[in-house]
């Protein structure tokens, strides 16, 4: 037995709750994944999961046991990447997943430049706007807009978006220039609609200006989860839409797209990158995570600076 190998084995059991799921995210079978954990077991004599016909649940003793792997595991991570050659040259396969718009115009251009840097990090890269599980997906890190309600995750703040309202020419000779944001709530007017991840519905926008505040929502014919969508819907004219200031430029310059209410203003949208909290920080991701912090601070600004 390979107690480096059972001992990871165990412990992605333990987070993923299903040996099945823990030999997917390993690349292993399921059956040397249950080797590895019986021959751990029976080397320790002690039972560290109790297994049902629909369920996995680690033990008192394993629970002990797994907090102590966890930190052997990082801490032999850390010796490896502490070394002067690993630590220059950071190396191996990163699996993260951003919001569709941020990768098509912020991180995918920029890309050449982070393998030119990091010629050894193989990046496999998610895009979406979709909740991901960490765990059962076996993603390293997120890239994600607005406040985070999982808890569980750490979470690195990256920088700020400042959101403002736009809509088409074509929307605009239809229903009209609104002239207060209020005015989108009316019967003639809509919005195009965002469903985001952990609410599963379309929210209202907060604005202000000089001591008003107020939620707008407004109605809408179509709504969507991806954020390339919402712009290709907001672009056909089918109402008006809130962008971070790097998805409205381009279409400010060729006068696609119109900005709305110029004195209301609205909160920045915060910027994350999140991972899970015994998830040891590699060397590859930490260099990403930087990276990342670092096209947010020259490309998208807070306050368009």
């Amino acid at each position: 037995m390979d107690r480096f190998d059972a001992m990871k084995a165990f412990a992605r059991v333990v987070e993923t709750g299903s040996f099945t799921k823990a030999a997917n995210t390993l690349h292993m079978s399921k059956t040397s994944v249950t080797h590895l954990v019986q021959q751990l077991e029976a080397r320790l004599r002690v039972r560290l999961l109790n297994r049902t016909t629909r369920k996995v649940r680690v033990t008192a003793d394993g629970a002990a046991y797994y907090e102590r792997v966890v930190r052997l595991l990082a801490d032999l991570d850390d010796a490896e990447t502490s070394l002067s050659s690993a630590a220059a040259a950071p190396r191996g396969r990163l699996r993260v997943d951003v919001p569709s718009p941020f990768a098509r115009l912020i991180l995918i251009p920029a890309l050449p430049d982070f393998h030119a840097r990091y010629p050894d990090i193989q990046l496999d890269m998610g895009v979406s706007d979709r909740r991901v599980d960490l765990i059962d997906e076996n993603v390293d890190g997120v890239v994600r807009g607005g406040e985070l309600i999982d808890q569980s995750l750490v979470a690195r703040h990256i920088g700020d978006l400042r959101l403002r309202v736009y809509a088409a020419p074509s929307y605009l000779a239809r229903a009209g220039m609104p002239q207060h944001p209020q005015e989108l709530e009316a019967e003639h007017h809509r919005i195009v609609g965002f469903l985001w991840a952990r609410a599963g519905r379309v929210p209202p926008y907060a604005m202000h200006r000089d001591g008003e505040r107020l939620n707008v929502l407004g109605r809408y014919v179509l709504a969507v989860d991806d954020g390339n969508a919402y712009l290709a819907a907001g672009l056909a004219g089918l109402g008006a839409l809130w962008l971070p200031d790097y998805m409205a430029a381009p279409h400010l310059a060729t006068g696609e797209l119109v900005p709305l209410f110029a004195d209301w203003q609205l909160d920045p949208m915060p910027m994350y990158v999140a991972y899970r909290p015994n998830r040891h920080v590699s060397a590859t991701l930490r260099v990403f995570i930087d990276w990342v912090a670092g096209l947010m601070a020259e490309q998208a600004p807070v306050g368009g600076r």
